[in-house]
C-alpha cells in the first residue's frame, strides 16, 4: 500500500470516529433532554397535585360531615381521619401544611365539617375544639389517680357508684373483653398474680364529654381505655427500639406521675430511675410504698418501708408489678425521653422542689439541709 492510500485510510477512520462521536453526543443529549423533560413533567404533576390538595375538596359543598376526633389523637391520625371522611384530598399534604404553620395541638371532640372548608379553617376549628353539639355533662379525670380514686369521681359525676365501677374494672369478663378489643395495649402482663388491679394505669386521664344523660358504665370505662390506646400507639416504634413493653411503659410513667410536678422533674427523675436500674439498685420510691399499704400518708415512716409487698420498691429491685396510677402524656414522654444525668438520688423539700444528688453522702447533706 503506497503512502497516499495509507493517508486516505487514516482520514477515513478519523471521519468515522468523528461521526461516531457526533452520534454518541446526540444520544447523550437526547437522553439528558428526556430525563429533564421527565423530571419536569413529574415535578409539574407533583406541584399541581399539592396545589390542588391545598384547596377545598369542593368549594360549593354545603353538606356537613360528622367527624369524631378521639382523645389522644396524633396529627397523623387526624390527617388520615379527615382524608377518610373526604374532608381533605391528601392526609400527608394536610399534615405537612399544619407542621409548616406550626400547628399540631388539636382538640378532641365531635366536629361538623364540610368539604368547602380551607385547610386554615380546618386547623382553626380543630385548635379551638368547637363541637357541633354541647355535651350534657363532662367528667375530668386528673393525672395520677388510682382506679379507686377514679371510681369516686365516676360516682360523683354519673348515676353509677364507686362499687359498681370497681366491680366492672375488676371483672374478669370485662378485662378479657378489653384485652380482645385493645390487644396492643392490654396484654397478658396485666394478669400476673401479684398485680392488684389488672386495669390499674390503663385508663387515660383527661376530660370526657357525654351527650346522653346515662351512658353505660362500660362505655364510660372503655372510652378511657380507648383514649390510652390512642396515646400509646403513637410510641410503638420507640417502644420497639427501647425493647420496652407497653406495661413497662405505663408502670414506669406512673411512678413519674406520682413523684414529679414539673416537666423537667419528670425527665430528670426518669434518669434517676434508669440509672438505679442499670446499677442494680432498688428504686426506693415512696409512692410505691403507699400503694403497697393501700392508704395515703403525708409522710412515709421507716416502718412503712418494711412492708412485704411486691409493689414496695424499697424491698424489691426494678419496677413494681404494674402501674400504681394513671399516667398522663407528659410522664409517658418523659419515660421515653429521660434526661442524661449521673444522678442516683433525689428528694423533695417542704416546698415540693426536687433536689438531685450523684452520691449518697451528697444526698444525706441535702436531706439535712432541706428536710430537717
Amino acid at each position: 500500500m503506497d503512502n497516499g492510500s495509507k493517508k486516505q485510510e487514516m482520514f477515513s477512520k478519523m471521519e468515522e470516529k468523528k461521526s461516531e462521536v457526533k452520534i454518541v453526543r446526540k444520544i447523550v443529549a437526547i437522553i439528558a433532554i428526556t430525563f429533564l423533560l421527565l423530571f419536569g413533567i413529574i415535578g409539574l404533576i407533583g406541584y399541581n397535585y399539592v396545589k390542588s390538595a391545598l384547596k377545598p375538596v369542593n368549594p360549593d359543598a354545603t353538606k356537613t360531615i360528622a367527624v369524631e376526633v378521639p382523645i389522644g389523637s396524633s396529627l397523623s391520625s387526624i390527617s388520615a381521619l379527615l382524608e377518610k371522611k373526604g374532608i381533605i384530598k391528601d392526609a400527608k399534604v394536610f399534615k405537612y401544611y399544619a407542621k409548616f404553620k406550626n400547628e399540631s395541638q388539636f382538640q378532641a371532640g365531635n366536629y361538623d365539617l364540610t368539604q368547602a372548608m380551607t385547610l386554615d379553617e380546618l386547623i382553626e376549628s380543630l385548635k379551638t375544639g368547637k363541637v357541633y353539639r354541647e355535651p350534657i355533662f363532662t367528667m375530668t379525670i386528673p393525672e395520677g389517680l388510682t382506679l379507686d380514686q377514679i371510681g369516686k369521681i365516676v360516682e360523683k359525676k354519673t348515676p353509677y357508684t364507686q362499687k359498681e365501677f370497681m366491680d366492672l374494672v375488676t371483672s374478669e369478663a370485662f378485662v378479657q373483653k378489653m384485652m380482645a378489643n385493645y390487644p396492643e395495649l392490654i396484654t397478658d402482663a396485666v394478669l400476673a398474680d401479684n398485680i392488684r388491679y389488672d386495669l390499674e394505669g390503663y385508663l387515660f386521664p383527661a376530660t370526657y364529654s357525654y351527650f346522653e344523660e346515662k351512658p353505660s358504665l362500660e362505655s364510660i370505662v372503655e372510652e378511657m381505655i380507648a383514649a390510652m390506646n390512642n396515646v400509646v400507639k403513637n410510641y410503638s416504634e420507640v417502644l420497639v427500639e427501647k425493647q420496652m413493653s407497653v406495661h413497662q411503659l405505663l408502670t414506669f410513667a406512673s411512678l413519674l406521675e406520682e413523684e414529679a410536678t414539673a416537666q423537667t422533674d419528670r425527665e430528670t427523675i426518669a434518669s434517676v430511675f434508669y440509672n438505679r436500674i442499670e446499677k442494680g439498685m432498688p428504686l426506693q420510691t415512696d409512692p410505691t410504698v403507699l400503694y403497697a399499704l393501700g392508704s395515703h400518708k403525708d409522710r412515709v415512716l421507716y416502718e412503712d418501708l418494711e412492708v412485704e409487698n411486691a409493689y414496695n420498691t424499697y424491698k424489691n429491685k426494678g419496677l413494681p408489678p404494674g402501674p400504681i396510677a394513671g399516667a398522663g402524656k407528659t410522664s409517658i414522654e418523659a419515660t421515653l425521653n429521660p434526661s442524661k444525668t449521673d444522678y442516683l438520688y433525689f428528694l423533695a423539700d417542704k416546698e415540693g422542689v426536687n433536689h438531685f444528688s450523684k452520691t449518697y453522702d451528697e444526698h444525706l447533706q441535702k436531706k439535712e439541709q432541706y428536710i430537717k
